[in-house]
């Protein structure tokens, strides 16, 4: 009885934790039913941040000179995982966003490791089904608060590398200070969509987030 209330009750923590939700609730997202929701701390013409609550992805590793290939190969691995190939042979419904992890730029000859993640559904937070591929693996994302960019049209090295870099000279104008070990980008449209696509660049804040001339939410 106290073994079953407690796995109860972790189950309950967890999902008052994972803020994976109706897409809905999101005006640019209508192509998936979940999304990972979040709450807009403040803002600013140049960007916002964002507090993220903690939520289980599911990810994979790929080295590669570029991030459109690695992009690919990371899709594609994720996409087979939940289209059936895990344990229980289950199909798993797509959510929002494709997270893609970047780390320091280095020489154009060197390759660089990109970590391609999907968000795994509300139903799923919990106990999702174990891959057989070794590639593929969970990742608990702990609650964050992230500097986002908002862009439009295709998620590349080369519209990434404009958006991350304006980002993060705007918040070194401001005094903001982040991680600059990596940032993520964040898409959230199918390959076959072709008009109004939305795309984010987010940066991990350290201490408290700045806004500047900031527009603060309740």
């Amino acid at each position: 009885m106290f073994l079953l209330a407690g796995l109860v009750g972790c189950l309950l923590a967890l999902t008052a934790e994972a803020r994976v939700g109706n897409c809905s609730e999101l005006s640019f997202m209508t192509e998936t039913n979940q999304c990972m929701l979040f709450k807009v701390m403040c803002k600013t013409d140049k960007y916002e941040v964002r507090h993220y609550e903690a939520a289980k992805w599911v990810s994979t590793r790929v080295s590669s000179w570029s991030m459109d290939i690695a992009c690919m190969k990371g899709f594609m691995r994720l996409y087979r995982y939940i289209d059936g190939q895990n344990e229980n042979g289950q199909k798993i419904e797509m959510t929002s966003p494709v997270l893609i992890k970047m780390g320091m730029k280095k020489w154009f000859w060197e390759e660089k490791e990109f970590i391609i993640s999907f968000l795994l559904p509300m139903e799923h937070q919990a106990y999702p089904p174990m891959p057989t591929d070794y590639e593929v693996f969970f990742y608990d994302m702990p609650a964050v608060n992230v500097y986002v960019r908002s862009y439009g049209g295709w998620l590349n090295s080369l519209s990434d590398c404009h958006h991350s870099e304006g980002l993060m000279y705007d918040l070194m104008k401001v005094g903001a200070r982040f991680k600059d070990d990596c940032h993520y980008g964040a898409g959230y449209n199918s390959p076959m969509t072709m008009w109004e696509r939305h795309n984010e660049v987010w940066v991990i804040t350290e201490d408290e987030p700045v806004c500047g001339s900031s527009e603060e939410m309740d």
